[in-house]
């Protein structure tokens, strides 16, 4: 089986690069507050870099002058890939439009997905999405021992991070009515050591297959008897 689909580069790069200018944002003011003992004014990340260089002076200013450069610089870069990102997103509206029926998805996990898997036609079953994903358990069979383990987690790590995000908006309070979120709940209401999680996990793996089906077909979801 292939691996992710190239437009998916771009989103996982997104992501990397918003991660890495919190953290960079987050040392700033924790090295302000240690060596200051006062806190940078709040304002928006995408500003962070400018507003901070105003508040600071002297030799704090020299200091961090290199770390804020390097934040305006991943700033930059997360506006271009922005950019690219929402042109995936337009050149897919249809797709887009089908898979955010389906409670729990928004747009953002909709045009990941269509970009991790890049061609719905590689995949013989729906069901082998949940395995591309590394969201399948893995299991210790040896003699007659036979136990389910842990889920692979091969596969995109950011995809699965937001398809596990989308179960848990779907078994919230606000979830959607539906025979999957109906299903997922049960699941949870079973108890045991780590019923809530194996049920999230479950779920997670269903919207992966439920929206590979969604997609490939051009069907309409069905939230009862799908």
């Amino acid at each position: 089986m292939h691996g992710p689909g190239p437009r998916s580069s771009r989103i996982n790069a997104l992501y990397g690069q918003v991660k890495t200018r919190a953290q960079l944002v987050t040392s700033v003011r924790g090295l302000v507050k240690s060596y200051s003992g006062k806190r940078l004014q709040g304002c928006s990340t995408a500003a962070f870099a400018t507003q901070a260089a105003a508040q600071l002076a002297g030799p704090l200013s020299e200091l961090l002058t290199p770390m804020l450069e390097a934040i305006s610089t991943v700033t930059a870069q997360i506006k271009a890939l922005d950019c690219q990102v929402k042109n995936v997103c337009a050149a897919h509206q249809e797709e887009v439009r089908r898979l955010t029926q389906v409670p729990g998805i928004g747009a953002l996990t909709a045009v990941s997905y269509i970009a991790t898997l890049d061609d719905p036609t590689r995949f013989k079953r729906s069901r082998d999405v949940g395995a591309y994903l590394g969201m399948v358990p893995k299991r210790d069979q040896s003699g007659s021992v036979d136990r389910q383990l842990g889920i692979t987690k091969c596969g995109d790590p950011q995809m699965r991070r937001l398809l596990v995000q989308c179960a848990h908006v779907l078994l919230g309070p606000f979830g959607g009515d539906c025979d999957l979120r109906e299903w997922g709940l049960k699941l949870a209401a079973r108890g045991g050591r780590g019923a809530k999680k194996k049920a999230i996990v479950a779920v997670a793996r269903r919207l992966a297959v439920l929206m590979h089906r969604l997609w490939l077909s051009g069907e309409a979801f069905v939230p009862r008897g799908y």
